[in-house]
C-alpha cells in the first residue's frame, strides 16, 4: 500500500499525548518520521517516540517550552539534525484555563494566550526559513469550533483559538509564494485527557450539540490532519476543516 508520506519528517508540539500522540501515530502509519516537542508531558513523548521507532521511523522527542522564540528555533533545528529533513510542521500544543471572564486571572489569561497562540506562532516563524529555502512545505494549525463561535468561560481559549485562525490565514498568504500551504483544523469535543477532566454535563451538552451525538476520537483529527500534510492536499491553503460531527451547525 502506497504511504501518503513516505520519505517525510513532520515535527508535532504537544505530541505526548491526545490528540498531539494519536497524530504522531497516524504520520509514522503513513510513512513520516516524527519530532515529538512537549514540556509537561516529556516523558510521555520519550516513550511514543519508542513506539513509533519500533515501526521502523526515526522518532525523536524534544524537551522544549512552545512559549519560547529561542526553544521553538533550537527544537526545528534539532529536528531537521536528528530526521535529516523536514517536510512538515503540526501545532498542537494547548491548554486550558477555565472561568469566567470576571474572576480570570491575569496568569490564566497569559499562560494559554501564550502556550496556544504564541506557540503556534514561536514554531511557524523558526520553520519557516527551512520551508522558504527548500520551496515547499506543510504547516497545519489546531484550533477549536470554540475559536469560531466563542464559549462561556472560555475567553482566554477561545481568543487564543480565533488567533490561530487569522494567524494561519496570514501564514498562508505570506508562505504562499515559496510553496508552503498552511490549513488549520477546527476540532469540537474530542476524548482525550483535557476533557476527561470536565464535569460530566459539560460533556454531556457538547454531544447533544452534535449531529452525530457522540465525541470525536483523536484518531478522527489525525486522519485529516495526515490529508493536510500529504501531497493530495497540495492546492488547499488558508483553510479551517470543523471535525466536530456537526457540533458546530
Amino acid at each position: 500500500m502506497k504511504r501518503d508520506l513516505a520519505g517525510q519528517s513532520t515535527l508535532v508540539t504537544g505530541a505526548g499525548r491526545g490528540i498531539g500522540a494519536a497524530i504522531a501515530r497516524e504520520l509514522a502509519r503513513e510513512g513520516s518520521d516524527v519530532a515529538l516537542v512537549d514540556l509537561g508531558a516529556f516523558d510521555d513523548a520519550e516513550r511514543l517516540a519508542a513506539e513509533l521507532r519500533a515501526l521502523g521511523r526515526k522518532a525523536v522527542a524534544l524537551h522544549a517550552d512552545v512559549a519560547d522564540f529561542t526553544a521553538a528555533e533550537g527544537a526545528v533545528a534539532a529536528a531537521v539534525s536528528e530526521l535529516g529533513r523536514l517536510d512538515g510542521l503540526v501545532c498542537n500544543a494547548g491548554v486550558a484555563r477555565d472561568r469566567v471572564s470576571w474572576k480570570m486571572t491575569e496568569a490564566e489569561w497569559d499562560q494559554v494566550i501564550d502556550v496556544n497562540l504564541k506557540g503556534c506562532f514561536a514554531f511557524c516563524r523558526a520553520a519557516a526559513p527551512v520551508f522558504r529555502a527548500q520551496k515547499g512545505g506543510r504547516i497545519v494549525t489546531i484550533a477549536s469550533i470554540n475559536g469560531l463561535r466563542g464559549k462561556f468561560g472560555q475567553s482566554n481559549y477561545a481568543a487564543s483559538k480565533a488567533g490561530i485562525v487569522g494567524l494561519t490565514k496570514t501564514l498562508a498568504r505570506e508562505l504562499g509564494p515559496s510553496g508552503v500551504t498552511v490549513n488549520c483544523v477546527a476540532p469540537g469535543i474530542v476524548r482525550t485527557e483535557m476533557t476527561a477532566s470536565l464535569p460530566a454535563e459539560v460533556i454531556a451538552r457538547a454531544v447533544a450539540e452534535s449531529a452525530l451525538g457522540r465525541m470525536g476520537e483523536p484518531e478522527e483529527v489525525a486522519s485529516v490532519v495526515a490529508f493536510l500534510l500529504s501531497d493530495r492536499a497540495r492546492y488547499v491553503t488558508g483553510e479551517v476543516i470543523k471535525i466536530d460531527g456537526g457540533q458546530y451547525i
